[in-house]
Protein backbone atom coordinates (compact mmCIF):
# COMPACT_ATOMS: atom_id res chain seq x y z
CA UNK A 1 0.00 0.00 0.00
CA UNK A 2 0.93 3.25 -0.55
CA UNK A 3 -0.04 6.84 -0.37
CA UNK A 4 -0.73 8.35 -3.53
CA UNK A 5 1.44 11.60 -4.13
CA UNK A 6 3.51 12.13 -1.10
CA UNK A 7 5.88 9.65 0.77
CA UNK A 8 3.87 8.34 4.22
CA UNK A 9 5.56 10.18 7.59
CA UNK A 10 6.92 7.15 9.64
CA UNK A 11 3.86 6.72 11.82
CA UNK A 12 1.45 6.65 8.98
CA UNK A 13 3.89 3.74 7.59
CA UNK A 14 4.03 1.66 10.76
CA UNK A 15 -0.04 1.90 10.13
CA UNK A 16 -0.01 0.57 6.61
CA UNK A 17 2.15 -2.24 8.03
CA UNK A 18 -0.13 -3.31 10.85
CA UNK A 19 -2.76 -2.91 8.03
CA UNK A 20 -1.37 -5.02 5.99
CA UNK A 21 -0.52 -7.98 8.44
CA UNK A 22 -4.63 -7.81 9.22
CA UNK A 23 -4.63 -8.64 5.29
CA UNK A 24 -2.44 -11.10 4.94
CA UNK A 25 -3.61 -12.98 8.34
CA UNK A 26 -7.02 -13.36 6.41
CA UNK A 27 -5.86 -14.40 3.27
CA UNK A 28 -7.23 -17.28 1.45
CA UNK A 29 -3.92 -18.63 1.08
CA UNK A 30 -3.23 -18.14 4.62
CA UNK A 31 -6.37 -19.84 6.20
CA UNK A 32 -8.01 -22.33 3.40
CA UNK A 33 -5.06 -24.54 2.82
CA UNK A 34 -5.46 -26.38 5.67
CA UNK A 35 -8.99 -26.57 6.54
CA UNK A 36 -10.38 -28.16 2.73
CA UNK A 37 -10.68 -32.01 2.57
CA UNK A 38 -7.68 -33.83 1.62
CA UNK A 39 -9.83 -37.45 0.07
CA UNK A 40 -11.03 -37.53 -3.26
CA UNK A 41 -14.80 -38.27 -2.97
CA UNK A 42 -16.08 -41.11 -5.05
CA UNK A 43 -17.32 -39.08 -7.94
CA UNK A 44 -16.35 -35.81 -8.75
CA UNK A 45 -15.75 -32.06 -6.92
CA UNK A 46 -17.60 -29.84 -7.82
CA UNK A 47 -16.31 -25.84 -6.51
CA UNK A 48 -19.20 -23.18 -6.75
CA UNK A 49 -18.68 -19.69 -4.84
CA UNK A 50 -18.67 -16.10 -4.95
CA UNK A 51 -17.49 -12.86 -3.04
CA UNK A 52 -14.58 -10.95 -3.56
CA UNK A 53 -12.30 -13.73 -2.12
CA UNK A 54 -13.41 -16.31 -4.72
CA UNK A 55 -11.31 -16.15 -6.97
CA UNK A 56 -8.35 -16.33 -3.96
CA UNK A 57 -10.16 -19.45 -2.40
CA UNK A 58 -10.45 -21.03 -6.40
CA UNK A 59 -6.46 -20.84 -6.64
CA UNK A 60 -6.58 -22.71 -3.26
CA UNK A 61 -8.97 -25.12 -4.40
CA UNK A 62 -7.26 -26.13 -7.10
CA UNK A 63 -4.01 -26.93 -5.98
CA UNK A 64 -5.32 -28.40 -2.81
CA UNK A 65 -8.52 -30.56 -3.49
CA UNK A 66 -7.68 -33.85 -4.73
CA UNK A 67 -9.75 -36.21 -7.66
CA UNK A 68 -11.67 -34.39 -10.96
CA UNK A 69 -11.96 -30.77 -9.73
CA UNK A 70 -13.46 -28.22 -11.79
CA UNK A 71 -16.69 -25.41 -11.31
CA UNK A 72 -17.10 -21.79 -11.05
CA UNK A 73 -17.11 -18.74 -8.97
CA UNK A 74 -18.04 -15.04 -9.46
CA UNK A 75 -15.76 -12.00 -8.00
CA UNK A 76 -15.93 -8.38 -8.64
CA UNK A 77 -14.37 -6.78 -11.65
CA UNK A 78 -10.88 -6.45 -11.10
CA UNK A 79 -10.80 -9.18 -8.22
CA UNK A 80 -9.85 -11.93 -10.84
CA UNK A 81 -7.53 -14.52 -10.11
CA UNK A 82 -3.99 -14.06 -10.03
CA UNK A 83 -2.52 -18.07 -10.28
CA UNK A 84 -4.04 -21.13 -11.81
CA UNK A 85 -7.70 -22.86 -10.71
CA UNK A 86 -7.56 -25.40 -13.20
CA UNK A 87 -10.92 -26.15 -14.27
CA UNK A 88 -12.49 -23.73 -11.61
CA UNK A 89 -13.75 -20.67 -14.21
CA UNK A 90 -13.79 -17.60 -12.74
CA UNK A 91 -16.56 -15.05 -13.66
CA UNK A 92 -15.61 -11.29 -13.07
CA UNK A 93 -18.62 -8.79 -12.69
CA UNK A 94 -20.42 -5.43 -11.34
CA UNK A 95 -20.47 -5.03 -6.99
CA UNK A 96 -22.27 -3.40 -5.52
CA UNK A 97 -24.80 -3.24 -8.08
CA UNK A 98 -25.52 -6.45 -10.74
CA UNK A 99 -25.10 -6.30 -14.10
CA UNK A 100 -25.67 -8.77 -16.87
CA UNK A 101 -22.26 -10.77 -15.96
CA UNK A 102 -23.46 -11.18 -12.36
CA UNK A 103 -26.65 -12.83 -13.97
CA UNK A 104 -24.86 -14.87 -16.37
CA UNK A 105 -22.85 -16.18 -13.06
CA UNK A 106 -25.95 -16.80 -11.12
CA UNK A 107 -27.64 -19.06 -13.43
CA UNK A 108 -24.62 -20.51 -14.78
CA UNK A 109 -24.00 -21.54 -10.95
CA UNK A 110 -26.97 -22.73 -10.30
CA UNK A 111 -27.27 -24.98 -13.44
CA UNK A 112 -23.97 -26.81 -12.28
CA UNK A 113 -25.62 -27.23 -8.61
CA UNK A 114 -28.87 -28.69 -9.97
CA UNK A 115 -26.31 -31.45 -12.45
CA UNK A 116 -24.60 -32.61 -9.21
CA UNK A 117 -24.77 -36.57 -8.97
CA UNK A 118 -24.90 -38.13 -5.40
CA UNK A 119 -21.49 -39.73 -5.98
CA UNK A 120 -20.31 -35.84 -5.81
CA UNK A 121 -18.94 -33.68 -4.03
CA UNK A 122 -19.41 -30.00 -3.49
CA UNK A 123 -17.17 -27.28 -2.30
CA UNK A 124 -19.01 -23.91 -1.94
CA UNK A 125 -16.29 -21.02 -1.62
CA UNK A 126 -18.33 -17.96 -0.15
CA UNK A 127 -16.95 -15.03 0.68
CA UNK A 128 -18.12 -10.81 1.33
CA UNK A 129 -19.92 -8.94 -1.87
CA UNK A 130 -21.44 -12.15 -2.74
CA UNK A 131 -24.91 -10.93 -2.43
CA UNK A 132 -24.47 -8.90 -5.49
CA UNK A 133 -22.23 -11.03 -7.56
CA UNK A 134 -24.04 -13.70 -7.45
CA UNK A 135 -27.52 -12.69 -9.17
CA UNK A 136 -29.93 -15.29 -9.96
CA UNK A 137 -33.49 -12.95 -9.04
CA UNK A 138 -36.81 -15.04 -8.45
CA UNK A 139 -39.53 -15.07 -10.91
CA UNK A 140 -41.61 -11.75 -11.52
CA UNK A 141 -38.17 -10.14 -10.94
CA UNK A 142 -35.68 -8.62 -13.52
CA UNK A 143 -32.12 -7.72 -13.73
CA UNK A 144 -33.21 -4.15 -14.26
CA UNK A 145 -35.61 -4.30 -10.90
CA UNK A 146 -32.98 -6.05 -8.98
CA UNK A 147 -30.71 -3.52 -9.48
CA UNK A 148 -32.10 -0.69 -9.18
CA UNK A 149 -33.48 -1.94 -5.51
CA UNK A 150 -30.22 -2.96 -4.80
CA UNK A 151 -28.30 0.63 -6.04
CA UNK A 152 -31.41 2.50 -3.53
CA UNK A 153 -30.81 0.30 -0.43
CA UNK A 154 -27.06 1.08 -0.92
CA UNK A 155 -27.38 4.75 -1.32
CA UNK A 156 -29.97 4.62 1.16
CA UNK A 157 -27.25 4.74 4.36
CA UNK A 158 -29.37 0.71 5.41
CA UNK A 159 -27.57 -1.69 7.15
CA UNK A 160 -25.92 -4.42 5.06
CA UNK A 161 -28.42 -6.89 7.24
CA UNK A 162 -30.91 -5.25 6.27
CA UNK A 163 -29.54 -4.97 2.29
CA UNK A 164 -29.16 -8.65 2.47
CA UNK A 165 -32.31 -9.48 3.90
CA UNK A 166 -33.82 -7.73 0.94
CA UNK A 167 -31.27 -9.97 -1.48
CA UNK A 168 -32.09 -13.07 -0.24
CA UNK A 169 -35.71 -12.93 -0.90
CA UNK A 170 -35.56 -11.59 -4.53
CA UNK A 171 -33.19 -14.78 -5.58
CA UNK A 172 -33.32 -18.01 -6.41
CA UNK A 173 -29.76 -19.02 -5.27
CA UNK A 174 -29.61 -17.19 -2.10
CA UNK A 175 -30.72 -18.21 1.31
CA UNK A 176 -29.71 -21.25 1.51
CA UNK A 177 -31.26 -22.31 -2.47
CA UNK A 178 -28.01 -23.12 -4.28
CA UNK A 179 -27.15 -26.04 -1.64
CA UNK A 180 -30.78 -27.15 -1.93
CA UNK A 181 -30.09 -27.38 -5.72
CA UNK A 182 -27.61 -29.80 -4.89
CA UNK A 183 -28.05 -33.19 -4.68
CA UNK A 184 -24.50 -34.65 -3.76
CA UNK A 185 -24.63 -35.86 -0.16
CA UNK A 186 -21.16 -34.38 0.93
CA UNK A 187 -21.72 -30.72 1.03
CA UNK A 188 -18.71 -28.37 2.60
CA UNK A 189 -19.39 -24.80 2.86
CA UNK A 190 -15.87 -22.54 3.43
CA UNK A 191 -16.51 -19.00 4.26
CA UNK A 192 -14.89 -16.34 4.86
CA UNK A 193 -16.96 -12.75 6.71
CA UNK A 194 -17.45 -9.88 6.46
CA UNK A 195 -20.06 -9.39 8.62
CA UNK A 196 -20.55 -8.38 12.23
CA UNK A 197 -21.29 -11.16 14.51
CA UNK A 198 -20.07 -13.93 11.35
CA UNK A 199 -23.84 -15.26 11.27
CA UNK A 200 -23.38 -17.52 8.26
CA UNK A 201 -26.38 -17.15 6.47
CA UNK A 202 -25.49 -13.22 6.69
CA UNK A 203 -22.33 -13.84 4.77
CA UNK A 204 -23.34 -13.40 0.92
CA UNK A 205 -26.68 -13.81 1.79
CA UNK A 206 -25.59 -17.38 2.42
CA UNK A 207 -26.07 -19.04 -0.74
CA UNK A 208 -25.73 -22.57 0.85
CA UNK A 209 -26.81 -21.71 4.56
CA UNK A 210 -30.21 -21.67 5.91
CA UNK A 211 -31.99 -18.52 6.53
CA UNK A 212 -34.74 -17.12 8.49
CA UNK A 213 -37.41 -16.81 5.70
CA UNK A 214 -39.76 -13.62 6.35
CA UNK A 215 -40.95 -11.87 2.94
CA UNK A 216 -43.03 -9.28 5.02
CA UNK A 217 -39.66 -8.19 6.94
CA UNK A 218 -37.88 -7.60 3.41
CA UNK A 219 -40.70 -5.96 2.63
CA UNK A 220 -40.97 -3.65 5.19
CA UNK A 221 -37.28 -2.70 4.95
CA UNK A 222 -38.05 -1.73 1.28
CA UNK A 223 -40.83 0.47 2.79
CA UNK A 224 -39.28 1.82 4.97
CA UNK A 225 -36.05 2.76 2.91
CA UNK A 226 -38.41 4.53 0.87
CA UNK A 227 -39.31 2.24 -2.02
CA UNK A 228 -42.53 2.22 -3.29
CA UNK A 229 -43.47 -1.25 -3.28
CA UNK A 230 -45.52 -2.69 -6.17
CA UNK A 231 -48.30 -5.09 -5.72
CA UNK A 232 -46.70 -7.41 -8.03
CA UNK A 233 -43.10 -7.30 -6.31
CA UNK A 234 -44.50 -7.99 -3.31
CA UNK A 235 -46.59 -11.23 -4.61
CA UNK A 236 -43.48 -12.22 -6.28
CA UNK A 237 -41.45 -12.39 -2.95
CA UNK A 238 -44.16 -13.86 -1.18
CA UNK A 239 -44.60 -16.87 -3.50
CA UNK A 240 -40.89 -18.06 -3.33
CA UNK A 241 -40.78 -20.70 0.04
CA UNK A 242 -38.37 -21.43 2.44
CA UNK A 243 -35.15 -23.18 1.09
CA UNK A 244 -34.88 -26.76 2.50
CA UNK A 245 -31.12 -26.88 2.80
CA UNK A 246 -28.89 -30.72 3.14
CA UNK A 247 -27.25 -30.44 6.44
CA UNK A 248 -23.42 -30.55 5.95
CA UNK A 249 -20.44 -28.65 7.63
CA UNK A 250 -20.00 -25.29 7.68
CA UNK A 251 -16.63 -23.51 8.43
CA UNK A 252 -15.70 -20.11 8.89
CA UNK A 253 -11.85 -20.14 8.24
CA UNK A 254 -11.50 -16.15 8.33
CA UNK A 255 -13.76 -13.07 9.77
CA UNK A 256 -12.85 -9.78 10.78
CA UNK A 257 -11.65 -11.05 14.50
CA UNK A 258 -8.39 -12.52 12.13
CA UNK A 259 -7.50 -9.76 10.63
CA UNK A 260 -7.67 -7.34 13.96
CA UNK A 261 -5.60 -9.90 15.75
CA UNK A 262 -3.08 -10.05 13.58
CA UNK A 263 -2.78 -6.19 13.14
CA UNK A 264 -2.61 -6.03 17.39
CA UNK A 265 -0.12 -8.37 17.10
CA UNK A 266 2.24 -6.46 15.07
CA UNK A 267 1.56 -3.64 16.65
CA UNK A 268 2.58 -5.22 19.58
CA UNK A 269 5.86 -6.35 18.54
CA UNK A 270 6.87 -2.86 17.73
CA UNK A 271 6.01 -1.19 20.84
CA UNK A 272 3.00 0.39 20.41
CA UNK A 273 0.73 -0.67 23.88
CA UNK A 274 -2.55 -1.45 22.02
CA UNK A 275 -6.20 -0.76 22.93
CA UNK A 276 -9.46 -1.86 21.15
CA UNK A 277 -11.86 0.49 20.98
CA UNK A 278 -14.59 -1.68 19.75
CA UNK A 279 -14.31 -5.14 17.30
CA UNK A 280 -17.61 -4.97 16.16
CA UNK A 281 -18.68 -1.52 15.30
CA UNK A 282 -21.62 -0.58 12.94
CA UNK A 283 -22.99 2.53 12.18
CA UNK A 284 -22.95 5.79 10.31
CA UNK A 285 -19.10 6.08 9.33
CA UNK A 286 -18.49 9.71 10.23
CA UNK A 287 -20.42 9.93 13.71
CA UNK A 288 -18.06 6.93 14.54
CA UNK A 289 -14.91 8.68 13.21
CA UNK A 290 -16.28 12.23 15.76
CA UNK A 291 -17.01 9.40 18.48
CA UNK A 292 -13.45 7.96 18.05
CA UNK A 293 -11.61 11.07 17.77
CA UNK A 294 -12.92 11.96 21.59
CA UNK A 295 -11.56 8.56 22.73
CA UNK A 296 -8.55 9.85 21.28
CA UNK A 297 -7.89 12.86 22.83
CA UNK A 298 -9.21 11.56 26.11
CA UNK A 299 -6.04 8.62 25.42
CA UNK A 300 -4.20 11.89 24.50
CA UNK A 301 -4.16 13.82 27.66
CA UNK A 302 -2.44 10.82 29.76
CA UNK A 303 0.65 11.76 27.21
CA UNK A 304 1.05 7.88 26.21
CA UNK A 305 2.13 6.36 23.09
CA UNK A 306 -1.11 4.18 22.38
CA UNK A 307 -2.58 2.31 19.53
CA UNK A 308 -6.44 2.34 19.25
CA UNK A 309 -7.71 -0.63 16.77
CA UNK A 310 -11.44 -0.98 15.98
CA UNK A 311 -12.88 -3.44 12.96
CA UNK A 312 -16.79 -4.08 12.15
CA UNK A 313 -18.76 -2.49 9.16
CA UNK A 314 -19.66 1.37 9.10
CA UNK A 315 -22.04 2.79 6.26
CA UNK A 316 -22.88 6.07 4.84
CA UNK A 317 -25.50 7.72 3.41
CA UNK A 318 -25.06 9.25 0.68
CA UNK A 319 -26.53 12.18 -0.03
CA UNK A 320 -24.66 13.83 -3.16
CA UNK A 321 -24.41 10.99 -5.80
CA UNK A 322 -21.34 12.98 -7.47
CA UNK A 323 -19.38 13.00 -4.78
CA UNK A 324 -16.70 9.99 -3.75
CA UNK A 325 -15.36 8.07 -1.06
CA UNK A 326 -16.63 5.16 1.01
CA UNK A 327 -16.86 4.27 5.17
CA UNK A 328 -13.09 4.21 5.42
CA UNK A 329 -12.69 7.91 4.12
CA UNK A 330 -16.02 9.18 5.82
CA UNK A 331 -14.80 7.94 9.53
CA UNK A 332 -11.06 9.89 9.29
CA UNK A 333 -12.93 13.29 8.00
CA UNK A 334 -15.54 12.78 10.92
CA UNK A 335 -12.34 12.16 12.96
CA UNK A 336 -10.47 15.34 11.48
CA UNK A 337 -13.43 17.64 11.98
CA UNK A 338 -14.36 16.75 15.61
CA UNK A 339 -10.03 17.08 16.54
CA UNK A 340 -8.61 20.50 17.88
CA UNK A 341 -5.79 21.30 15.86
CA UNK A 342 -2.86 20.84 18.56
CA UNK A 343 -4.17 16.57 18.47
CA UNK A 344 -1.21 14.33 18.48
CA UNK A 345 -3.20 12.20 16.71
CA UNK A 346 -2.87 10.15 13.22
CA UNK A 347 -4.95 7.28 11.95
CA UNK A 348 -5.42 4.89 9.25
CA UNK A 349 -8.76 3.00 7.91
CA UNK A 350 -9.22 0.85 5.35
CA UNK A 351 -11.26 -1.79 4.18
CA UNK A 352 -9.42 -5.46 4.15
CA UNK A 353 -10.93 -6.09 0.32
CA UNK A 354 -8.99 -3.04 -0.87
CA UNK A 355 -11.68 -1.04 -2.15
CA UNK A 356 -13.34 1.77 0.05
CA UNK A 357 -17.26 2.51 -1.09
CA UNK A 358 -17.06 2.16 -5.00
CA UNK A 359 -13.58 3.53 -5.45
CA UNK A 360 -10.60 2.61 -6.41
CA UNK A 361 -8.76 3.02 -2.71
CA UNK A 362 -8.39 0.89 -0.06
CA UNK A 363 -8.89 4.01 2.78
CA UNK A 364 -7.07 6.64 3.61
CA UNK A 365 -4.88 8.09 6.56
CA UNK A 366 -3.72 11.21 8.06
CA UNK A 367 -1.20 12.57 10.67
CA UNK A 368 -1.75 16.07 12.76
CA UNK A 369 0.15 17.99 9.73
CA UNK A 370 -2.27 16.61 6.87
CA UNK A 371 -5.30 16.80 9.32
CA UNK A 372 -4.42 20.54 10.07
CA UNK A 373 -4.61 21.10 6.11
CA UNK A 374 -7.55 19.20 5.46
CA UNK A 375 -9.67 20.80 8.80
CA UNK A 376 -10.62 24.07 6.06
CA UNK A 377 -12.39 21.96 3.80
CA UNK A 378 -13.72 18.78 5.88
CA UNK A 379 -17.01 19.97 6.59
CA UNK A 380 -17.49 20.66 3.14
CA UNK A 381 -16.35 17.04 1.89
CA UNK A 382 -18.67 15.57 4.52
CA UNK A 383 -21.34 17.63 2.83
CA UNK A 384 -21.31 16.42 -0.35
CA UNK A 385 -19.61 12.92 0.28
CA UNK A 386 -16.62 14.12 -1.59
CA UNK A 387 -14.20 12.82 0.91
CA UNK A 388 -12.02 10.65 -1.93
CA UNK A 389 -11.41 14.26 -3.57
CA UNK A 390 -10.23 15.96 -0.36
CA UNK A 391 -7.49 12.96 0.47
CA UNK A 392 -6.28 12.85 -3.13
CA UNK A 393 -5.91 16.45 -3.05
CA UNK A 394 -3.94 16.17 0.16
CA UNK A 395 -1.64 12.61 -0.42
CA UNK A 396 -3.69 11.18 1.96
CA UNK A 397 -5.47 8.00 0.14
CA UNK A 398 -4.07 4.68 0.68
CA UNK A 399 -4.16 2.22 -2.32
CA UNK A 400 -3.56 -1.72 -2.33
CA UNK A 401 -5.69 -2.62 -5.05
CA UNK A 402 -7.90 -5.62 -4.47
CA UNK A 403 -6.62 -7.99 -1.50
CA UNK A 404 -8.14 -11.26 -2.59
CA UNK A 405 -9.83 -11.46 0.80
CA UNK A 406 -12.66 -9.52 2.51
CA UNK A 407 -13.47 -9.24 6.33
CA UNK A 408 -14.18 -5.46 6.81
CA UNK A 409 -12.58 -2.65 7.78
CA UNK A 410 -9.78 -2.34 10.06
CA UNK A 411 -8.86 0.97 11.54
CA UNK A 412 -6.10 2.31 13.60
CA UNK A 413 -5.16 5.55 15.66
CA UNK A 414 -1.67 6.20 16.92
CA UNK A 415 -1.65 8.66 19.95
CA UNK A 416 1.90 9.93 20.52
CA UNK A 417 3.34 11.92 23.84
CA UNK A 418 3.07 15.42 22.73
Amino acid sequence: MSATTRPEPAIAAQLIGFFRAGVAAAHPATVLPNRLPRDAPAGRTLVLGCGKAAAAMAEVAAATLAGPVSGCVVTRHGHGARGPTGAIDVIEASHPVPDARALAAGQRIRRLAEGVAPRDRVIFLVSGGGSALLCDPIAGVSLALKAAITDHLVRSGAPITAINLVRRHLSRVKGGRLAAAARAGDLHSFLISDVVGDDPAAIASGPSIAAPHDPDAALSVLAASGWRIDPALAAAMRAVPAAVVPDHPVHIVASNATALAASHAAATAAGWRVVRIGDDLTGEAREIGAAHAAIAVATAARNERVLLISGGELTVTVRDRSGGGGPALEYLAGMIAALPDDAPVSALAGDSDGIDGTMDNAGGWFDPALARRARPDVAAALAGNATHALFDRLGGLATTGPTGTNVNDIRLIAVTPR
